[in-house]
């Protein structure tokens, strides 16, 4: 940098812990003043220095070692932004690392998140979408029960209540209060699946207290010592207290973790202006989920589905029925018209309900958005009422809740390809295909409780591309399928076949995404439970689409010879060594009619055997030259007779 115009001889600088680029700013402003000096008149001078003073720094900054900027100033507020998700990120990476069971670390059954000191998510790692209202509420809760005065630092509250968190008691949930300067500011919050509650191991349950151990509002650490208490209760209500510790500290290091870095935040950058750039990116969100809602033409949109069944009146469909009001830049989405609660386990909570409606609403106006937080809700207005599957009321059984609120997804989406079909996708698979398993190792003795999931299956195709396939259904979001060879290890399973599952993508002009199919065979005796739904309600297509397959789970004797079932819930099945099970996923629906479909690209799914050369045939009209390559002669009249049965028929 050229020297100042005039040197004025001064005492050398104390060092001082501001940054470079602030360094580098200052001296800048002073050598253009001294510059503006020299040449104005000192009358002149007097003015602009009166006008302009230099920057100074309070001591309070300096202990802190923090710029003090505007209110929502653009650049501090995109450090935030990016400081928030970072922070989430590395809870994420510290709970993986150090939780104990697969559910955790594999398959991430769990999610982070950043609170404000009122429980308004500032930022929540990429995890189970079912979760975005679940944490927030339950910190709502947490503040309701014991007031602002009664939490303080070095505290962690926990809870699993079904009935506050929305979910089932597996998921434990610790938040972990943020204080700066003795201020509450924000908390911490992680909440994960825990493989064993207590409670039975199989069969459908038709009420919370079968379910497992349940654990109120309560203080896990209060002031920086752990509630012992507690712990042995806990540890006495579980079958494998080892693994439930493990996890649990493994909780306590995400939210400490989230507690140190989000700390760093408020000291470099202040309190007030740190939570002025969050008001502003919550503000930003909220501006983008408007202007995108209000693209889509006002109205009222309706369309229904159902579930197959809730395990205990097996064969008696669950009806599930969704409205959605668009007017202007807000969107109302009313659930009160889906099923009363059920008598088996595949109820779920209020902020279950709200989070249906928040996840398919952020698909729909901001899915890339982040960090996700409550700015990106404000213009969505939510309807329920009391006693439905997505609102039950104590005793109702939670321990599938998952399940049911996929498919109210998918049938809100259904509601508005009417007025969007560029945002929308047909049905999918919708199901974890999860399975659990439980028994005594073959060489230990030691008893185990294990599950094999999510698997994945077809997602429902777009107006535009095909539908992905092998994907993780839409209620867990971010969680990964378990690895076979890990499985293996941990478990007496072997896989023994594991593909995508060939025609089971519904037909159309965009072609529905496949499922999987997978055979597990048993290497000891253990006891076998499936929880499977969606059997009946395939996948639906969308403007002309076919339906994708359903889901389908199966059992196998020695011989490999299949049994089947009403429906996909297999409940207590004791299997045998040699005998197995297969989990078949559904194929996503398709998108506009099949025989719209491009050739070429029908010629491809029939050499990859997504399709076989007969569905070609009959479904898409596309005749198949013998390698493999299209007949255009061929197609061109198959598809004019389909289009003339089409016209006869209507």
């Amino acid at each position: 940098m050229a020297a100042p115009a005039k040197k004025t001889p001064r005492k050398p600088a104390k060092k001082s812990p501001v940054k470079k680029s602030v360094k580098k700013t200052v001296r800048k402003a002073a050598t253009k003043k001294a510059a503006a000096k020299k040449a104005a008149p000192k009358k002149s001078v007097a003015k602009k220095a009166t006008a302009r003073k230099p920057v100074r720094r309070s001591a309070a900054a300096g202990k802190n070692n923090r710029r003090r900027f505007a209110k929502a100033d653009p650049v501090l507020t995109e450090i935030i932004r990016n400081g928030v998700l970072a922070v989430t990120e590395e809870m994420k990476t510290n709970l993986t690392r150090t939780a104990y069971n697969m559910i955790i670390y594999e398959a991430l059954d769990f999610t982070v998140g950043l609170f404000t000191a009122e429980g308004d998510t500032i930022s929540v790692g990429i995890g189970l979408p079912m979760f975005i209202r679940g944490m927030a509420e339950t910190v709502r809760a947490k503040l309701k029960h014991f007031g602002v005065d009664g939490i303080h630092e070095g505290d962690i509250l926990v809870t699993n209540d079904a009935y506050t968190t929305g979910s089932h008691l597996n998921h434990f949930t610790f938040s972990l209060p943020i204080f700066h300067e003795g201020k509450l500011t924000a908390f911490a919050c992680c909440m994960a699946h825990w493989i064993d509650v207590g409670g039975v191991v199989g069969g459908v349950t038709t009420d919370i207290y079968a379910e497992g151990i349940q654990i109120p509002i309560v203080k896990y650490q209060k002031a920086g010592k752990v509630n012992q208490d507690l712990v042995d209760i806990i540890r006495m209500n579980v079958r494998i207290p080892e693994r439930a510790m493990g996890d649990l500290r493994a909780q306590v290091t995400a939210v400490k973790t989230g507690e140190r870095r989000f700390s760093e935040l408020l000291n470099r950058y202040g309190r007030e202006e740190t939570m002025d750039a969050i008001r502003q990116i919550m503000d930003q969100s909220e501006r983008s989920a408007r202007l995108r809602t209000k693209e889509i033409p006002d109205g009222v949109y309706e369309a229904t589905s159902y579930m197959d069944d809730d395990g205990v009146d097996v064969g008696k469909p669950v009806p599930i029925k969704v409205k959605v009001i668009v007017k202007g830049e807000d969107m109302t989405i009313d659930l009160t018209e889906v099923s009363q609660q059920v008598r088996g386990f595949y109820n779920s909570g209020t902020t279950t309900g709200y989070a249906c409606a928040q996840v398919a609403y952020k698909c729909m106006t901001s899915p890339t958005d982040y960090p996700i937080n409550e700015g990106s809700f404000r213009s969505l207005k939510v309807k329920l009422q009391p006693g439905t599957i997505v609102t039950a009321q104590k005793p109702a059984a939670m321990r599938w809740w998952m399940t049911f609120p996929m498919t109210i997804v998918d049938t809100i989406f259904k509601a508005l390809e009417a007025a969007v079909p560029d945002r929308v996708i047909a049905g999918h698979h919708a199901d974890l295909i999860a399975v659990r398993v439980h028994g005594f190792q073959p060489a230990s003795g030691q008893f185990y409780l294990g599950g094999f999931g999510p698997l994945g299956g077809g997602w429902g195709a777009k107006m535009t591309e095909d539908g992905m396939s092998a994907t993780v259904c839409l209620n867990d979001g971010d969680t990964h399928n378990t690895p076979v060879e890990a499985t293996e290890s941990k478990f007496p399973l072997l896989v023994s076949s594991q593909a995508l599952r060939s025609g089971s993508g519904g037909a159309g002009r965009w072609r529905g995404g496949l499922g999987i199919e997978r055979h597990v065979m048993a290497r000891s005796p253990m006891t076998f439970n499936a929880e499977v739904d969606r059997v009946h309600c395939a996948p639906w297509g969308l403007n002309g689409g076919k339906d994708g397959k359903g889901n389908q789970v199966t059992l196998t004797n020695a011989d490999g010879e299949e049994e089947n079932f009403p429906n996909a819930k297999v409940v207590m099945k004791r299997l045998a060594p040699g005998e197995g099970f297969w989990s078949r996923s559904g194929g996503g629906g398709g998108y506009g009619p099949p025989h719209e479909r491009e050739p070429e690209r029908v010629a491809f799914d029939v050499a990859e055997e997504y399709i076989t050369p007969d569905e070609a045939w009959d479904i898409y009209g596309v005749a198949l030259k013998e390698d493999g390559s299209v007949d255009a002669a061929g197609t061109k009249v198959l598809r004019s007779r389909m289009g003339k049965v089409r016209i006869a028929g209507e």
